[in-house]
């Protein structure tokens, strides 16, 4: 073999190297470390979950289910995910002639992936839970495990990382979702829903911390809201924003 045939075949070998590297490092991991099958693609057609990056603007009157629904697809539609059929995980409480609504029952069985990640260097965070127990800790192992939610991974549509609690001005890490930390809605008289979502003054929204920080850290459900009023939810660490899963 001659010198240039002995250059071409070491040029050819790191090359092919390279790309092996590069591969790998586009291939996300799960919580539990594990990388889903090679060729996963990761983009913004891909996304199967977000943060909304504004609310309706309503408050808690989100048009109900149906209305924050429209919004989910809307926003994801504007960055290429609009292939999906998108819910919103809010629940809903029973009211005469019309049963509860658990948000965990609206959004698939999963695995949910945060396109931003893997576009900004860190595929590693891209799944941010693999099905519904991990997502909530049904199990004692789920729950001490924890799902991949915390700050750096609830981004919104555009992969921004939501201003939570250290964060300058203004701080939105309160997301509606009406729920319980299992994903189910409330059994109580109380108003934990602003009305079932079509209140922008009276009542209350259970909501959880984007960033996991204070009122025991749950992304799902950490404390009540003072009011339903855009006002209100803004003066209190707030903006009306919410969860938004792909069902397919």
């Amino acid at each position: 073999m001659t010198k240039s045939q002995i250059h071409v075949a070491v040029s050819c070998t790191f090359l092919m190297l390279a790309a092996c590297l590069l591969l790998a490092q586009q291939r996300p991991l799960n919580t539990q470390g594990i990388a889903p099958p090679k060729g996963t693609p990761v983009g913004p057609d891909h996304m199967t979950f977000f943060v909304t990056s504004v609310g309706i603007g309503k408050g808690g009157d989100l048009g109900g289910l149906a209305g924050a629904d429209a919004h989910c697809q809307r926003l994801a539609a504007a960055v290429g995910g609009g292939a999906h059929t998108w819910r919103a995980y809010l629940s809903t409480q029973a009211r005469p002639g019309q049963p509860a609504v658990n948000a965990r029952d609206r959004i698939g069985t999963g695995p949910w992936f945060n396109w931003s990640f893997a576009q900004q260097g860190e595929p590693q965070n891209a799944v941010i839970s693999a099905d519904l127990g991990e997502l909530h800790g049904d199990t004692l192992v789920q729950a001490q495990r924890g799902s991949n939610l915390f700050k750096q991974s609830t981004r919104n549509e555009f992969g921004q990382v939501i201003h939570g609690i250290g964060d300058p001005a203004p701080v939105q890490h309160e997301i509606l979702t009406g729920s319980k930390w299992d994903g189910r809605a409330y059994t109580d008289t109380a108003d934990h829903t602003c009305n079932n979502w079509t209140s922008s003054s009276t009542g209350s929204a259970q909501v959880g911390h984007s960033d996991r920080i204070g009122n025991g850290s749950s992304w799902n459900s950490a404390n009540a809201t003072k009011g339903c009023s855009q006002s209100s939810f803004e003066s209190n660490g707030g903006a009306g924003l919410f969860y938004c899963f792909a069902i397919n």
